[in-house]
């Protein structure tokens, strides 16, 4: 298996028992939250090479 799909099976099942110990809600905040706030936290020369790094990875 691909490393990204082993981080998707991994983000599924991290959804699961997120959903299922604290709610809905609290559980989709938490998995939007802590991405957005992971990436806020970058700077700005950061952020642009993640940019770049995905377009590449997409073949643009």
């Amino acid at each position: 298996m691909s490393t990204s799909g082993k981080i998707a099976v991994a983000g599924v099942v991290a959804a699961v028992v997120l959903f299922w110990t604290v709610g809905f809600w609290p559980g989709l905040a938490v998995l939007i939250g802590v991405p957005v706030a992971a990436y806020l936290l970058l700077d700005r020369s950061q952020r642009r090479r993640l940019r770049g790094a995905s377009r590449r990875q997409l073949g643009r």
